[in-house]
């Protein structure tokens, strides 16, 4: 068995404190990672850090509203002060800007896309001094199809397909790793999909039906594929978007 082990690598958590983010952050913290996670709300973030720090590493936590490009800044200069330097970056973070309204196509170039463009900037002098430096971005499978009712969350996680091709061209001479995970239909409490099941139960199982391999995802799934990206068994792999999804994106 593979052990994707991230011993003495220090990792970045955009959105980290909930959700897909922190079973990024577990399944990290259990691979020996130190990890700082950031996020708008103190309270979910404290008890994300009590969680991960039962796997007995190093743990960094800070608010911060990732639509606030001096909160960002601000972050990430602490959290590579505390943790003695950067190895990745996952950007987690999204505004799901679901509507159609100015709001929401705001949202989603201010969290899902800016957000993610100046995490990793910012990050970047620490990434050129680690010996094995990454960064994942967290899209969705809405970048890959046509999706009714959510234009300005998909056209955002596009754009931020295009970025991560993009920005792994860039780096790729200097070996930083540039990789995106492309989710589908991930069910967990409090999430999307754990709401839609009470609030439009035939939508849900609409979605749920039609998912080639049986039903939603577990943020497990997002959070295997997180690891394995981040680790030195994908040392030779940039520049791609791995759809999470059970073959959700290949149907009709």
């Amino acid at each position: 068995m593979t052990d994707y082990s991230l011993r003495g690598q220090r990792f970045l958590i955009a959105g980290g404190s909930r959700g897909i983010g922190m079973g990024i952050a577990d399944a990290f913290a259990r691979a020996g990672a130190t990890l700082s996670i950031c996020g708008r709300d103190p309270r979910a973030l404290a008890e994300a850090g009590e969680q991960l720090l039962r796997h007995g590493g190093h743990v960094h936590c800070q608010p911060c509203d990732l639509a606030d490009a001096a909160q960002i800044d601000a972050w990430i200069a602490t959290a590579a002060a505390a943790m003695g330097g950067i190895d990745g970056v996952v950007n987690n973070a999204s505004g799901y800007g679901n509507g159609n309204d100015d709001a929401s196509w705001q949202a989603g170039f201010d969290i899902d896309l800016m957000a993610t463009v100046r995490c990793n900037r910012a990050a970047l002098p620490w990434l050129r001094r680690s010996g094995a430096p990454s960064i994942l971005n967290i899209s969705s499978i809405n970048a890959l199809r046509p999706t009714p009712r959510a234009a300005a969350y998909s056209t955002a996680k596009a754009a931020l397909n295009y970025y991560t091709v993009t920005l792994a061209s860039e780096l790729a001479g200097e070996r930083i790793r540039v990789n995106a995970i492309a989710p589908g239909s991930i069910e967990f409490p409090g999430g999307l999909w754990d709401r839609r099941r009470e609030a439009e139960p035939e939508l849900y199982a609409r979605i749920r039906d039609g998912i080639p391999f049986g039903g939603f995802g577990a943020v497990e799934d997002v959070a295997n594929a997180a690891l394995f990206l981040a680790s030195p068994q994908a040392r030779w792999i940039t520049g791609q978007i791995l759809a999470v999804d059970g073959g959700q994106h290949l149907g009709p």
